[in-house]
């Protein structure tokens, strides 16, 4: 499944247009549930060991592995993948066409000195999440996978996302519609 994923768009303004085509009318703990269990789902069907990772700024909503084979590693590249989608509102695949790969350019480029730029990452899989109506970047969806190439983990949390909109279409909640006695 990863490897018949499109290529990812390399284009910043097309990039942006892309990351800015998913804004919610509201994202909760539901949506990233949803958009969790589809990147899980896809991540097991291509037998692909990955930590998921949905949050809000400063409030994790959804995480967890696709299958056994993920290390305590994969913790930090996930920490710094939200680091820069929330520092910069864009992906970390964004960041990384926009200084084509080049962690020295992107850490001068940003002044990081020391070990500042090691909180952050230009490898993709750290996807925006937009809210209509608020200003900037208010979570990021995030993937980190073993064998999982930049390219990759960016198309498939694109893919996740495109589902998403699909089915959102006429989706109730359990939750909203269960009556409480």
């Amino acid at each position: 499944m990863l490897n018949t994923l499109p290529p990812p768009l390399r284009s910043l303004s097309d990039l942006a247009k892309e990351e800015r085509g998913f804004t919610f009318a509201h994202f909760t703990c539901e949506h990233a549930w949803v958009i969790g269990n589809i990147l899980r789902n896809a991540l097991r069907t291509a037998d692909c060991p990955a930590l998921i990772h949905i949050s809000l700024a400063h409030q994790t909503l959804f995480h967890a592995p696709s299958l056994p084979g993920t290390m305590p590693d994969h913790e930090k590249w996930t920490t710094r993948k939200k680091n820069t989608v929330l520092r910069w509102g864009h992906s970390t695949w964004y960041m990384s066409c926009q200084f084509d790969g080049d962690y020295k350019r992107f850490a001068e480029y940003h002044a990081m000195g020391g070990e500042e730029w090691g909180n952050y990452t230009i490898e993709g899989g750290g996807y925006p999440v937009f809210v209509k109506g608020v200003e900037g970047v208010v979570g990021a969806i995030v993937v980190v996978g073993v064998g999982v190439e930049s390219e990759q983990a960016h198309g498939v949390v694109v893919k996740a996302v495109e589902e998403y909109r699909d089915l959102r279409e006429g989706f109730k909640s359990p939750m909203r519609t269960m009556t409480v006695k």
